[in-house]
């Protein structure tokens, strides 16, 4: 349904036209740098993991993420059920707890998201302007919702305890037998916000997350030039706001945002910088391929080389949750 709202009425002939004339060399140099978000995704989660082991193979992380990452694209937000499973699997840690740590990256993403939502709509107020009628009234939306976003951070992330006894209290309510099973949920849960309490790296962990998004704002800047006619003329500044146009659409239910991405960004890029509605679904259509395409090829290498199936993944998942032993041999955590 997205895809065809995306490219309804759109002249094919003219479409592939534009395809064909873009530099791909423009395109091709932002693989290095997609690559490189998934190694910065990598990193951050290990210093999150930090509290619940503290030396964890770089080359499990970097898989579970890519694998992760290439089932949203499938399956949106399925990947995020998968990389704890996988990486509890080879790590011998709870997958809750992981899991845990997979909700504060989450949280991670939406607080540096706001803030350069924030910092974009202050420095150019049209950004929005192609998507809502009456912008004045989606603005006690933003300041209630990004009130309610940091409550829940500073209780999670600062208040793990506060948040374990608030959790505690309402057990009651459970029938008895769901009680301890509940109860460690919801500690291995609280300890993946263990981080908060290592100090010295919550600002690592920051300052990660802040160059993501430059490298994301990088990757979507550098096919400017695969345009050169119509848009090597849109500075680092367009770049920066197509992306949080373009964020929003991957938050959509979309499979790998498959049309709603398309959508956004020709919308966008046409309303806000008078590009042509062919170049500028010519330029969705590339920068959303070439990432999709690495996401899959270093998931897919991934899946393959770790010989998984879904039924395998299923069944680590079921073991974990069951506390049966692990065939693997790891030690049940």
């Amino acid at each position: 349904m997205f895809l065809y709202v995306a490219f309804r009425g759109t002249n094919f002939a003219d479409l592939w036209k534009s395809l064909k004339s873009a530099n791909y060399l423009w395109v091709g140099l932002t693989v290095p740098f997609i690559v490189l978000s998934y190694w910065i995704r990598t990193v951050r989660w290990k210093y999150l993991l930090t509290p619940i082991k503290e030396k964890i193979s770089n080359r499990n992380l970097f898989s579970s993420v890519m694998i992760g990452y290439s089932v949203n694209n499938i399956l949106p937000r399925v990947g995020e059920f998968v990389r704890p499973v996988l990486l509890g699997n080879q790590e011998g840690i709870s997958r809750t707890s992981a899991f845990g740590t997979v909700v504060v990256e989450r949280i991670l993403d939406f607080m540096t998201f706001y803030l350069i939502t924030c910092a974009t709509l202050f420095l150019y107020p049209r950004a929005i302007d192609p998507f809502v009628n009456d912008v004045e009234s989606i603005r006690p939306f933003f300041l209630y919702g990004s009130i309610a976003g940091f409550a829940l951070f500073v209780l999670l992330f600062f208040k793990a305890e506060t948040f374990v006894k608030m959790l505690a209290k309402l057990r009651r309510f459970l029938p008895e037998r769901l009680r301890p099973k509940v109860h460690s949920f919801v500690e291995s849960f609280a300890a993946g916000f263990g981080v908060a309490r290592m100090k010295n790296k919550f600002a690592g962990i920051f300052f990660l997350s802040l160059f993501l998004w430059l490298d994301y704002a990088l990757i979507m800047f550098l096919p400017f030039y695969a345009f050169p006619q119509q848009l090597s003329a849109l500075g680092f500044g367009a770049s920066i706001v197509l992306l949080v146009v373009s964020s929003i659409a991957w938050v959509l239910p979309a499979p790998g945002a498959m049309g709603t991405y398309h959508s956004f960004l020709t919308v966008a890029m046409t309303k806000l910088y008078g590009v042509d509605s062919v170049t500028a679904l010519s330029f969705s259509v590339i920068t959303h391929e070439v990432g999709y395409i690495i996401t899959m090829m270093l998931g897919g290498y991934f899946f393959f080389k770790d010989h998984l199936t879904v039924q395998k993944i299923e069944e680590i998942g079921h073991q974990q949750e069951s506390g049966q032993p692990r065939r693997d041999g790891y030690p049940q955590s």
